[in-house]
């Protein structure tokens, strides 16, 4: 099986009052494609760093970091917002939806960045839904009128509308109550199915437990890296709101 993400002795430190303050002190892993990975480990040990290095959001200090086999450290801003775009679909804890704007406007703003024409939209845009168990009476909702298990679906089909390789999620169950937190990750079980490599930050055992391999981190190395037993939902399981 390929690799999609490679790294080698990947470092990340931060400059605080002048004081040069070390988060990752030399990570190395290979993750192939199609894998399901949670990252997990206490606060302070480097899981949100690491996760924003590998969504090319933030740069590492040092270290190689090869993504589908191209090495990130040489290419530029406007290379890596591309790669950003169009290889890697990112869900965060806090949704990061646009306010007083519609579903469909939120989950079509990646083909807008992409430059995919208007016409194309709304087709993508129902697909993307569709995939996360949404359907077409979302469209014109507002963000303020979903539960936060729906607004966390909608993050997650404005992440896969550009049928990403890479899925990043950072705590995606972190603000849901117990059974959204569930539905979520079944929506994220379905997409690895369908091949997508999902990478996930969560301090959760029972969200963990639905990946096939758990990276944990302490102090920012690599303290365990295991493949697990996954738990998986039963076909007679469905989206509910």
């Amino acid at each position: 099986m390929k690799n999609i993400i490679e790294i080698k002795d990947l470092t990340k430190s931060y400059i605080v009052d002048g004081n040069e303050i070390p988060v990752l002190r030399g990570i190395d892993f290979v993750i192939p494609e199609g894998q399901f990975v949670a990252i997990m480990g206490p606060s302070g040990s480097g899981k949100s760093t690491l996760l924003y290095s590998l969504g090319l959001l933030d740069r590492p200090t040092g270290g190689k970091y090869y993504l589908s086999g191209k090495e990130t450290s040489k290419l530029d801003d406007i290379a890596l917002a591309k790669i950003r775009n169009e290889e890697i679909g990112f869900v965060f804890q806090s949704f990061n939806l646009l306010r007083r704007t519609s579903i469909y406007d939120n989950v079509r703003v990646p083909l807008i960045y992409a430059n995919v024409p208007e016409s194309k939209h709304k087709k993508m845009v129902l697909e993307a839904m569709a995939s996360v168990g949404l359907d077409e009476k979302f469209l014109n909702k507002q963000t303020s009128q979903l539960s936060g298990g729906e607004q966390q679906r909608v993050a997650i089909a404005r992440a896969v509308i550009n049928n990403p390789a890479i899925i990043l999620a950072d705590e995606p169950t972190g603000n849901l109550d117990s059974k959204s937190g569930a539905l979520v990750m079944k929506v994220l079980e379905d997409l690895n199915k369908k091949g997508h490599t999902i990478i996930l930050v969560t301090h959760e055992t029972s969200t963990s437990e639905h990946a096939e391999r758990i990276i944990h981190l302490l102090d920012g190395v690599v303290d365990s890296d295991e493949k697990v037993k996954v738990r998986r939902y039963t076909e007679k399981e469905q989206y509910t709101k």
